[in-house]
């Protein structure tokens, strides 16, 4: 069984999660041709190293931030989101 850490519910079944993909910059929708927004939507990065992705606590509907190495499949760290923002 795979375990995940929560940051508000602390370690629960990789079963009672879901997986919303990576964070990734939004493009400025005044200054963006509609091939580059269709590309942003529809065509996902296929790349090694660490990628940070939105997960959903299903049962309490909590979504969070979780650092995953893409080559493992190791979760390197859980967090919410708040911290993100402040390191920005």
């Amino acid at each position: 069984m795979k375990i995940l850490t929560c940051p508000m519910n602390g370690p629960r079944n990789i079963d009672e999660f879901q997986s919303f993909g990576p964070v990734r910059a939004e493009p400025d929708p005044d200054r963006t041709a509609d091939t580059d927004w269709s590309r942003h939507l529809f065509r996902a990065e296929n790349r090694r190293g660490i990628v940070v992705e939105w997960w959903r606590h299903v049962p309490s509907n909590y979504f969070f931030l979780a650092e995953r190495d893409l080559v493992t499949n190791e979760i390197i760290r859980t967090f919410d989101a708040s911290e993100r923002r402040a390191q920005s």
